[in-house]
Protein backbone atom coordinates (compact mmCIF):
# COMPACT_ATOMS: atom_id res chain seq x y z
CA UNK A 1 0.00 0.00 0.00
CA UNK A 2 1.27 3.51 -0.82
CA UNK A 3 -0.36 5.10 2.22
CA UNK A 4 -0.58 3.96 5.84
CA UNK A 5 -4.05 2.95 7.10
CA UNK A 6 -5.76 6.04 8.50
CA UNK A 7 -7.19 4.25 11.54
CA UNK A 8 -3.82 2.90 12.74
CA UNK A 9 -1.55 4.83 15.09
CA UNK A 10 1.15 2.34 16.07
CA UNK A 11 4.15 1.81 13.80
CA UNK A 12 3.75 -1.97 13.77
CA UNK A 13 0.19 -1.77 12.44
CA UNK A 14 0.99 0.87 9.82
CA UNK A 15 4.08 -0.92 8.52
CA UNK A 16 2.79 -4.48 8.68
CA UNK A 17 -0.44 -3.56 6.88
CA UNK A 18 1.27 -1.34 4.31
CA UNK A 19 3.89 -3.99 3.61
CA UNK A 20 1.32 -6.73 3.03
CA UNK A 21 2.23 -8.77 6.10
CA UNK A 22 -1.22 -8.66 7.70
CA UNK A 23 -4.78 -7.69 6.82
CA UNK A 24 -7.06 -6.11 9.41
CA UNK A 25 -10.43 -7.86 9.54
CA UNK A 26 -11.66 -5.79 12.51
CA UNK A 27 -10.24 -4.22 15.66
CA UNK A 28 -7.92 -6.70 17.34
CA UNK A 29 -8.28 -9.33 14.60
CA UNK A 30 -5.66 -9.67 11.87
CA UNK A 31 -5.15 -12.12 9.03
CA UNK A 32 -1.56 -13.17 8.35
CA UNK A 33 -0.70 -12.92 4.65
CA UNK A 34 2.20 -14.78 2.97
CA UNK A 35 4.95 -12.41 4.14
CA UNK A 36 3.55 -12.16 7.65
CA UNK A 37 3.03 -15.89 7.94
CA UNK A 38 6.69 -16.50 7.07
CA UNK A 39 7.77 -14.15 9.88
CA UNK A 40 5.32 -15.80 12.26
CA UNK A 41 6.67 -19.21 11.32
CA UNK A 42 10.25 -18.10 12.01
CA UNK A 43 9.21 -16.90 15.47
CA UNK A 44 7.28 -20.11 16.07
CA UNK A 45 10.34 -22.19 15.20
CA UNK A 46 12.62 -20.24 17.52
CA UNK A 47 10.16 -20.70 20.38
CA UNK A 48 9.68 -24.38 19.61
CA UNK A 49 13.43 -25.01 19.58
CA UNK A 50 13.95 -23.37 22.96
CA UNK A 51 10.94 -25.10 24.53
CA UNK A 52 12.22 -28.47 23.34
CA UNK A 53 15.64 -27.74 24.86
CA UNK A 54 14.03 -27.37 28.31
CA UNK A 55 12.18 -30.68 27.85
CA UNK A 56 8.82 -29.28 26.81
CA UNK A 57 6.50 -31.73 25.03
CA UNK A 58 4.24 -30.17 22.41
CA UNK A 59 0.48 -30.71 22.28
CA UNK A 60 -2.47 -28.95 20.65
CA UNK A 61 -5.54 -28.37 22.81
CA UNK A 62 -9.09 -27.40 21.88
CA UNK A 63 -10.35 -23.81 21.91
CA UNK A 64 -13.89 -24.88 22.83
CA UNK A 65 -14.17 -25.54 26.57
CA UNK A 66 -17.15 -26.84 28.61
CA UNK A 67 -18.48 -24.62 31.40
CA UNK A 68 -18.13 -27.25 34.15
CA UNK A 69 -14.36 -27.43 33.66
CA UNK A 70 -14.01 -23.75 34.53
CA UNK A 71 -16.51 -23.85 37.38
CA UNK A 72 -14.22 -26.26 39.26
CA UNK A 73 -11.69 -23.49 39.73
CA UNK A 74 -14.21 -20.67 40.06
CA UNK A 75 -13.07 -18.93 36.92
CA UNK A 76 -16.19 -19.30 34.75
CA UNK A 77 -17.74 -16.21 36.36
CA UNK A 78 -14.43 -14.43 36.89
CA UNK A 79 -13.13 -14.69 33.33
CA UNK A 80 -16.61 -14.27 31.88
CA UNK A 81 -16.72 -10.77 33.38
CA UNK A 82 -13.25 -9.96 32.08
CA UNK A 83 -12.04 -11.59 28.88
CA UNK A 84 -13.66 -14.97 28.06
CA UNK A 85 -16.07 -15.33 25.16
CA UNK A 86 -18.99 -17.47 26.41
CA UNK A 87 -22.07 -18.69 24.55
CA UNK A 88 -24.71 -21.43 24.31
CA UNK A 89 -24.69 -23.88 21.42
CA UNK A 90 -27.85 -25.15 19.69
CA UNK A 91 -28.39 -27.78 22.36
CA UNK A 92 -28.30 -25.14 25.11
CA UNK A 93 -24.90 -26.23 26.43
CA UNK A 94 -22.78 -23.40 27.83
CA UNK A 95 -19.34 -23.21 26.24
CA UNK A 96 -16.34 -20.94 26.64
CA UNK A 97 -13.67 -20.16 24.06
CA UNK A 98 -10.37 -20.65 25.82
CA UNK A 99 -8.46 -17.53 26.74
CA UNK A 100 -5.93 -19.74 28.53
CA UNK A 101 -5.57 -23.47 29.24
CA UNK A 102 -4.66 -24.10 32.89
CA UNK A 103 -7.92 -25.92 33.63
CA UNK A 104 -7.89 -27.91 30.42
CA UNK A 105 -4.40 -29.28 30.86
CA UNK A 106 -4.86 -29.94 34.59
CA UNK A 107 -7.88 -32.09 33.75
CA UNK A 108 -6.01 -33.96 31.02
CA UNK A 109 -3.13 -34.52 33.46
CA UNK A 110 -5.52 -36.49 35.72
CA UNK A 111 -4.97 -39.35 33.28
CA UNK A 112 -1.17 -38.96 33.14
CA UNK A 113 0.00 -38.13 36.66
CA UNK A 114 -0.41 -40.71 39.41
CA UNK A 115 2.81 -40.80 41.43
CA UNK A 116 5.97 -38.80 42.07
CA UNK A 117 7.60 -40.90 39.33
CA UNK A 118 5.42 -39.10 36.76
CA UNK A 119 6.80 -35.70 37.78
CA UNK A 120 8.02 -33.23 36.77
CA UNK A 121 6.13 -32.85 33.50
CA UNK A 122 6.38 -29.96 31.00
CA UNK A 123 3.72 -29.51 28.31
CA UNK A 124 3.41 -26.65 25.81
CA UNK A 125 1.37 -25.67 22.79
CA UNK A 126 1.28 -22.96 20.13
CA UNK A 127 -2.39 -22.23 19.63
CA UNK A 128 -4.91 -19.49 18.92
CA UNK A 129 -6.36 -17.71 21.96
CA UNK A 130 -9.49 -15.56 22.12
CA UNK A 131 -9.95 -12.69 24.57
CA UNK A 132 -12.76 -10.15 24.66
CA UNK A 133 -10.57 -7.07 25.01
CA UNK A 134 -12.59 -3.91 25.59
CA UNK A 135 -9.96 -1.79 23.89
CA UNK A 136 -8.17 -3.79 21.25
CA UNK A 137 -5.54 -1.41 19.92
CA UNK A 138 -1.88 -0.87 19.03
CA UNK A 139 -2.02 -3.24 16.07
CA UNK A 140 -0.86 -6.74 16.93
CA UNK A 141 0.14 -5.73 20.46
CA UNK A 142 -3.36 -6.12 21.91
CA UNK A 143 -5.73 -8.41 20.00
CA UNK A 144 -8.92 -10.37 20.46
CA UNK A 145 -7.67 -13.37 18.46
CA UNK A 146 -3.98 -14.17 18.58
CA UNK A 147 -1.42 -16.96 18.52
CA UNK A 148 0.19 -17.86 21.84
CA UNK A 149 2.77 -20.27 23.12
CA UNK A 150 1.67 -21.46 26.55
CA UNK A 151 3.79 -23.85 28.59
CA UNK A 152 2.52 -25.59 31.74
CA UNK A 153 4.74 -27.35 34.25
CA UNK A 154 3.75 -29.91 36.91
CA UNK A 155 5.86 -30.54 40.04
CA UNK A 156 5.98 -32.41 43.32
CA UNK A 157 6.65 -29.26 45.37
CA UNK A 158 7.34 -25.53 45.33
CA UNK A 159 11.10 -26.09 45.38
CA UNK A 160 11.04 -27.98 42.10
CA UNK A 161 8.68 -25.37 40.59
CA UNK A 162 11.09 -22.62 41.59
CA UNK A 163 13.97 -24.49 39.94
CA UNK A 164 12.14 -24.86 36.63
CA UNK A 165 10.72 -21.33 36.80
CA UNK A 166 14.23 -19.93 36.35
CA UNK A 167 15.05 -22.51 33.68
CA UNK A 168 12.16 -21.06 31.67
CA UNK A 169 13.41 -17.55 32.43
CA UNK A 170 16.74 -18.36 30.75
CA UNK A 171 14.95 -19.92 27.76
CA UNK A 172 12.78 -16.82 27.37
CA UNK A 173 15.80 -14.54 27.38
CA UNK A 174 17.31 -16.66 24.60
CA UNK A 175 14.09 -16.50 22.57
CA UNK A 176 13.84 -12.72 22.73
CA UNK A 177 17.54 -12.25 21.99
CA UNK A 178 17.25 -14.53 18.95
CA UNK A 179 14.33 -12.39 17.75
CA UNK A 180 16.44 -9.24 18.03
CA UNK A 181 14.92 -7.82 21.21
CA UNK A 182 16.38 -6.62 24.51
CA UNK A 183 14.06 -7.25 27.43
CA UNK A 184 13.71 -6.18 31.03
CA UNK A 185 12.35 -8.86 33.38
CA UNK A 186 9.83 -6.91 35.45
CA UNK A 187 8.16 -8.04 38.66
CA UNK A 188 4.38 -7.85 38.28
CA UNK A 189 1.00 -8.84 39.70
CA UNK A 190 -0.46 -12.25 38.88
CA UNK A 191 -3.91 -10.82 38.07
CA UNK A 192 -6.61 -13.47 37.63
CA UNK A 193 -4.06 -16.28 37.36
CA UNK A 194 -2.22 -16.30 40.71
CA UNK A 195 -1.75 -14.28 43.93
CA UNK A 196 2.02 -14.75 43.63
CA UNK A 197 4.34 -12.16 42.10
CA UNK A 198 4.98 -12.97 38.45
CA UNK A 199 7.58 -11.80 35.94
CA UNK A 200 6.95 -10.01 32.66
CA UNK A 201 9.38 -9.65 29.76
CA UNK A 202 9.18 -6.03 28.70
CA UNK A 203 10.63 -4.26 25.66
CA UNK A 204 11.04 -0.49 26.02
CA UNK A 205 8.88 1.21 23.38
CA UNK A 206 6.62 4.24 23.11
CA UNK A 207 4.07 1.93 21.50
CA UNK A 208 3.79 -0.08 24.71
CA UNK A 209 0.74 -0.11 26.93
CA UNK A 210 2.67 -0.92 30.11
CA UNK A 211 4.89 1.36 32.16
CA UNK A 212 7.87 -0.06 34.01
CA UNK A 213 10.33 1.38 36.51
CA UNK A 214 13.76 0.02 35.73
CA UNK A 215 17.47 0.23 36.41
CA UNK A 216 19.59 0.26 33.26
CA UNK A 217 22.66 -0.67 35.31
CA UNK A 218 21.51 -4.05 36.69
CA UNK A 219 18.26 -4.37 34.64
CA UNK A 220 16.04 -4.74 37.71
CA UNK A 221 12.46 -3.69 36.89
CA UNK A 222 8.94 -3.52 38.29
CA UNK A 223 5.59 -2.96 36.60
CA UNK A 224 3.91 0.33 37.55
CA UNK A 225 0.88 -1.57 38.91
CA UNK A 226 2.81 -2.99 41.87
CA UNK A 227 5.77 -0.70 42.37
CA UNK A 228 6.54 1.74 45.18
CA UNK A 229 9.55 2.99 43.21
CA UNK A 230 9.70 6.52 41.81
CA UNK A 231 11.74 7.93 38.96
CA UNK A 232 15.09 9.06 40.29
CA UNK A 233 15.08 6.61 43.22
CA UNK A 234 18.11 4.45 43.90
CA UNK A 235 17.78 0.88 42.65
CA UNK A 236 17.15 -1.49 45.58
CA UNK A 237 19.48 -4.03 43.97
CA UNK A 238 22.53 -2.01 42.90
CA UNK A 239 22.06 1.66 43.90
CA UNK A 240 21.73 2.68 40.24
CA UNK A 241 19.19 5.30 39.16
CA UNK A 242 15.58 4.22 38.60
CA UNK A 243 14.06 5.35 35.32
CA UNK A 244 10.59 4.91 33.87
CA UNK A 245 9.41 4.15 30.34
CA UNK A 246 6.53 2.72 28.34
CA UNK A 247 7.03 -0.89 27.32
CA UNK A 248 5.58 -3.82 25.39
CA UNK A 249 5.02 -7.05 27.33
CA UNK A 250 6.18 -9.89 25.08
CA UNK A 251 6.04 -12.76 27.59
CA UNK A 252 5.28 -13.71 31.18
CA UNK A 253 5.86 -16.50 33.68
CA UNK A 254 3.63 -17.49 36.63
CA UNK A 255 4.00 -19.68 39.71
CA UNK A 256 0.49 -21.08 39.98
CA UNK A 257 1.00 -23.25 43.05
CA UNK A 258 -1.90 -25.63 43.75
CA UNK A 259 -4.82 -23.37 42.74
CA UNK A 260 -5.70 -25.34 39.61
CA UNK A 261 -4.69 -28.81 40.77
CA UNK A 262 -6.90 -28.36 43.82
CA UNK A 263 -9.85 -27.30 41.70
CA UNK A 264 -9.41 -30.22 39.31
CA UNK A 265 -8.45 -32.78 41.96
CA UNK A 266 -5.00 -33.31 40.47
CA UNK A 267 -2.90 -35.23 43.01
CA UNK A 268 0.03 -37.65 43.07
CA UNK A 269 1.29 -40.28 45.50
CA UNK A 270 4.64 -39.50 47.14
CA UNK A 271 7.29 -42.10 48.08
CA UNK A 272 5.36 -42.99 51.26
CA UNK A 273 2.08 -43.37 49.38
CA UNK A 274 0.59 -40.09 50.65
CA UNK A 275 -1.68 -38.11 48.32
CA UNK A 276 -0.44 -34.60 47.60
CA UNK A 277 -1.55 -31.82 45.31
CA UNK A 278 0.49 -31.26 42.16
CA UNK A 279 2.21 -27.86 42.03
CA UNK A 280 1.91 -25.97 38.71
CA UNK A 281 3.52 -23.19 36.72
CA UNK A 282 2.38 -21.34 33.59
CA UNK A 283 4.48 -19.50 30.99
CA UNK A 284 3.24 -17.51 27.97
CA UNK A 285 4.52 -15.74 24.86
CA UNK A 286 2.29 -13.99 22.32
CA UNK A 287 3.72 -14.63 18.86
CA UNK A 288 1.87 -11.81 17.07
CA UNK A 289 2.76 -9.40 19.85
CA UNK A 290 6.39 -10.49 19.57
CA UNK A 291 6.27 -9.85 15.81
CA UNK A 292 4.77 -6.42 16.47
CA UNK A 293 7.49 -5.61 19.01
CA UNK A 294 10.20 -6.48 16.47
CA UNK A 295 8.56 -4.15 13.93
CA UNK A 296 8.28 -1.38 16.54
CA UNK A 297 11.96 -1.62 17.49
CA UNK A 298 13.46 -2.39 14.07
CA UNK A 299 12.18 0.22 11.61
CA UNK A 300 12.95 3.62 10.16
CA UNK A 301 10.95 6.21 8.22
CA UNK A 302 11.03 4.00 5.10
CA UNK A 303 9.83 0.72 6.58
CA UNK A 304 10.75 -2.35 8.60
CA UNK A 305 14.31 -3.61 9.11
CA UNK A 306 13.92 -7.30 9.93
CA UNK A 307 16.61 -9.09 11.95
CA UNK A 308 17.92 -11.99 9.91
CA UNK A 309 16.54 -14.54 12.39
CA UNK A 310 12.90 -13.62 11.70
CA UNK A 311 12.97 -12.09 8.22
CA UNK A 312 10.51 -13.60 5.72
CA UNK A 313 13.30 -13.82 3.12
CA UNK A 314 17.05 -13.25 3.32
CA UNK A 315 17.49 -11.70 -0.15
CA UNK A 316 15.26 -9.26 -2.06
CA UNK A 317 16.22 -9.63 -5.73
CA UNK A 318 15.34 -6.78 -8.10
CA UNK A 319 15.84 -6.76 -11.88
CA UNK A 320 15.52 -3.85 -14.33
CA UNK A 321 15.21 -3.23 -18.06
CA UNK A 322 14.30 -6.66 -19.39
CA UNK A 323 17.15 -8.52 -17.71
CA UNK A 324 14.95 -11.41 -16.66
CA UNK A 325 17.26 -14.06 -18.07
CA UNK A 326 20.20 -12.94 -15.93
CA UNK A 327 18.04 -12.34 -12.85
CA UNK A 328 16.32 -15.70 -13.23
CA UNK A 329 19.71 -17.42 -13.42
CA UNK A 330 20.83 -15.84 -10.14
CA UNK A 331 17.45 -16.58 -8.57
CA UNK A 332 17.71 -20.28 -9.36
CA UNK A 333 21.29 -20.46 -8.08
CA UNK A 334 20.25 -18.89 -4.77
CA UNK A 335 17.33 -21.30 -4.42
CA UNK A 336 19.62 -24.25 -5.16
CA UNK A 337 21.75 -23.21 -2.17
CA UNK A 338 18.71 -23.09 0.10
CA UNK A 339 18.66 -19.29 0.33
CA UNK A 340 15.21 -17.72 0.70
CA UNK A 341 14.69 -15.09 -2.03
CA UNK A 342 11.90 -12.65 -2.79
CA UNK A 343 12.18 -11.97 -6.53
CA UNK A 344 10.71 -8.69 -7.81
CA UNK A 345 10.26 -9.34 -11.54
CA UNK A 346 7.41 -6.84 -12.05
CA UNK A 347 7.47 -5.04 -15.40
CA UNK A 348 5.01 -2.29 -14.50
CA UNK A 349 7.01 -0.73 -11.65
CA UNK A 350 9.74 1.92 -11.82
CA UNK A 351 13.10 1.57 -10.11
CA UNK A 352 11.96 4.04 -7.46
CA UNK A 353 8.81 2.06 -6.74
CA UNK A 354 10.73 -1.20 -6.45
CA UNK A 355 13.29 0.34 -4.10
CA UNK A 356 10.54 1.89 -1.96
CA UNK A 357 8.77 -1.46 -1.69
CA UNK A 358 12.04 -3.16 -0.75
CA UNK A 359 12.63 -0.64 2.04
CA UNK A 360 9.06 -1.02 3.29
CA UNK A 361 9.19 -4.83 3.38
CA UNK A 362 12.57 -4.70 5.10
CA UNK A 363 14.41 -7.82 3.92
CA UNK A 364 18.08 -7.70 5.12
CA UNK A 365 19.82 -7.83 1.71
CA UNK A 366 18.69 -6.00 -1.44
CA UNK A 367 20.26 -7.34 -4.62
CA UNK A 368 19.95 -5.50 -7.94
CA UNK A 369 20.71 -6.68 -11.48
CA UNK A 370 20.85 -3.86 -14.02
CA UNK A 371 22.78 -2.87 -17.13
CA UNK A 372 25.09 -0.89 -14.87
CA UNK A 373 25.94 -3.89 -12.68
CA UNK A 374 26.32 -6.24 -15.65
CA UNK A 375 28.78 -3.81 -17.24
CA UNK A 376 30.90 -4.30 -14.13
CA UNK A 377 30.31 -8.08 -14.25
CA UNK A 378 28.58 -8.08 -10.91
CA UNK A 379 25.44 -7.38 -8.94
CA UNK A 380 24.67 -4.53 -6.57
CA UNK A 381 24.02 -5.40 -2.93
CA UNK A 382 22.81 -3.18 -0.10
CA UNK A 383 22.03 -4.10 3.48
CA UNK A 384 18.66 -2.75 4.64
CA UNK A 385 20.13 -0.96 7.65
CA UNK A 386 22.84 0.74 5.53
CA UNK A 387 22.82 3.64 3.09
CA UNK A 388 25.83 2.28 1.15
CA UNK A 389 25.87 -0.27 -1.65
CA UNK A 390 28.59 -2.14 -3.52
CA UNK A 391 29.10 -4.23 -6.64
CA UNK A 392 30.09 -7.84 -6.02
CA UNK A 393 30.72 -10.90 -8.18
CA UNK A 394 27.59 -13.17 -8.11
CA UNK A 395 29.63 -16.29 -7.30
CA UNK A 396 31.35 -14.50 -4.42
CA UNK A 397 27.95 -13.19 -3.25
CA UNK A 398 26.47 -16.69 -3.05
CA UNK A 399 29.60 -18.02 -1.34
CA UNK A 400 29.39 -15.35 1.37
CA UNK A 401 25.68 -15.99 1.87
CA UNK A 402 26.25 -19.69 2.38
CA UNK A 403 29.06 -19.09 4.90
CA UNK A 404 27.59 -15.95 6.50
CA UNK A 405 26.92 -17.64 9.85
CA UNK A 406 30.67 -18.04 10.30
CA UNK A 407 31.49 -14.42 9.48
CA UNK A 408 30.81 -11.38 11.67
CA UNK A 409 30.25 -9.18 8.60
CA UNK A 410 30.03 -11.13 5.34
CA UNK A 411 29.32 -7.99 3.29
CA UNK A 412 31.65 -5.19 4.50
CA UNK A 413 30.79 -2.01 2.61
Amino acid sequence: MREAPKDEVSANARLLERGGFVYKTMAGVYDYLPLGFRVLDKIRQIIREEMNVIEGQEVFLTALQPKDRWEKTGRWQELGKEIMYQFKDHSGREIGIASTHEEALAQIALHSIYSYKDLPLYIYQIQTKFRDELRAKSGLIRGREFLMKDLYSFHTDEKDLDRYYWVVDKAYKKIFKRCGLEVYVAEASGGAFTKEFTHEYQVLSEAGEDVIFYCAKCRYAQNREITVLKEGDKCPKCEGEIKTAKSIEVGNIFKLGTKYSQGMGLTYSDKEGNKKLVVMGSYGIGLGRLMAAVAEIHHDEKGIIWPETVTPFLVHLIEFKNLKKQAEKLYQKLLAKGIAVLYDDRDDKTAGEKFADADLIGIPLRTVISEKTLAKKGIEIKERHSTKSKIINPIEFIKRLVTRTHLKNPFPL
